[in-house]
């Protein structure tokens, strides 16, 4: 039985038990995460790969503005769910419950998806599949905030890059070629009679090994000090005091929104490419193997890059990657081109969230991390939500194109500010 952090003493010999807690579970807690990371986001990654709900969608409705609903939707469910739920853990000296019931609501949503495949047609089919999207954004905003809380209490900084970089890695390699294989071998031929709601409940199973892998293996510390549980209307009224505490976080929340907005034109880029190549399971699986390997090649470096120079320096060479990859995918028309493209948008979206995720822990008291992970997330999913809605309409009325400059736009101004007004956070508590 592992030895508990005292409850007594002085704040440093505490501080210095909570320290040696950490370090003598890293190796476990190390494989905790890396499995649930690894199997979990495999899962997630067939679900919120820009192509096949999108895909889904467009067979079920044929409309933009569906598509771009559906996304929406699926962001609307976590605008607020992370504040309420950072509120509801913030107080608490263990967090590893929560996560585990947000973690298992948010998996029956995904066998929903598969379950409604199979079940209904037509219209029903559609509303239910808007349904599970929806109920997934708000089961994912709190335990995206919880799962985060738990990897800053047990994974050191310096550690967490490379952390994520093998996890995101190996997982990537399993997604890439699982989603290849689902195209090919689920869509394609519509196995079962729906080859979507097989490639759904492959995720589910996928995501379910992973919670139960860091349920088994997980040793969570009591902190030395937690925050006094606080009414959801009061802790509210502490955001603005939040933001302004810390400047880098401030600009850093300004240019996370542009960059979210940036995603725009994600759920259009499989239905972009349709008028240069049709969009069969074949090639449905392919640019999803492209988008997915990217993280496969990719997050090592990311995450490497990240221990070393900090994660602003990862989320800036992210954002440049998107605005490329953007534009390339608009000026080619050949296959392998835009295998390419696809590949770059995956390298982007990887970089992109190892960085501005653990770049929040970095920013103030670690007392607040639960708060800020929340403020944060609940304006991306603002963000999100707005984007793909927006993104159908202007789709459907003006084409695909605008959308994609209106994307570019928006991470030209992110990058901007990173440049401009973030500071690297790790080398200012370094001076402190």
């Amino acid at each position: 039985m592992d030895k508990e952090v005292p409850t007594e003493g002085s704040l440093e010999e505490r501080e210095a038990a909570y320290d040696r807690f950490v370090r003598d579970n890293l190796k476990r807690n190390y494989a905790g995460h890396y499995l649930h990371g690894m199997l979990g986001m495999t899962g997630f990654r067939l679900v919120n790969a820009p192509t096949f709900v999108p895909a889904y969608l467009n067979l079920l409705s044929h409309s933009d503005a569906i598509v771009g609903l559906g996304l929406a939707l699926q962001q609307l469910g976590g605008i607020i769910s992370p504040i309420v739920g950072a509120a509801h853990i913030e107080h608490r000296k263990r967090v590893l419950p929560v996560s585990m019931t947000m973690g298992t609501l948010m998996r029956v949503q995904i066998l929903g998806l598969a379950l409604s495949g199979w079940l209904l047609s037509g219209t029903p089919l559609l509303i239910a599949v808007m349904f599970f999207l929806f109920m997934l954004g708000l089961f994912t905003g709190p335990q995206r905030v919880a799962f985060q809380f738990l990897l800053a209490k047990v994974i050191p900084i310096e550690w967490r890059g490379r952390l994520q970089g093998w996890r995101n890695m190996t997982g990537g390699l399993i997604a890439a070629v699982l989603s290849y294989f689902a195209g090919v071998y689920f869509i394609g031929p519509n196995l079962l009679g729906n080859g979507y709601a097989v490639t759904f409940l492959v995720a589910f199973v996928l995501t379910s090994l992973g919670l139960a892998a860091i349920r088994i293996l997980m040793r969570e510390p009591e902190p030395p000090t937690i925050r006094d549980r606080t009414p959801l209307r009061e802790r509210l009224r502490d955001v603005p005091a939040l933001l302004k505490s810390d400047r880098g976080f401030f600009w850093f929340m300004f240019a996370r929104t542009f960059a979210i907005a940036g995603r725009v034109a994600a759920p259009f880029y499989i239905l972009y490419v349709s008028a240069v190549m049709p969009l069969t399971g074949h090639n449905i699986g392919l640019l999803s193997f492209a988008y997915l390997m990217a993280d496969t090649v990719t997050n090592l470096a990311w995450g490497t890059m990240a221990d070393k120079s900090g994660f602003r320096s990862t989320m800036v060479v992210a954002l440049v990657i998107w605005i490329a990859s953007t534009v390339f995918l608009m000026e080619v028309h050949q296959v392998w081109l835009i295998f390419i493209a696809f590949f770059g948008l995956g390298a982007a979206q990887s970089g992109y969230m190892m960085s501005s995720q653990n770049i929040v822990f970095e920013f103030g008291h670690r007392d607040d991390v639960a708060m800020r992970l929340a403020i944060s997330n609940t304006a991306e999913s603002v963000m999100s939500a707005l984007g793909p809605l927006a993104g159908g309409l202007i789709a459907t009325s003006f084409g695909y194109e605008p959308v994609f400059w209106l994307s570019v736009a928006f991470e030209i101004v992110a990058l901007a500010i990173m440049i401009g007004w973030v500071k690297e956070p790790r080398k200012a508590r370094q001076r402190a």
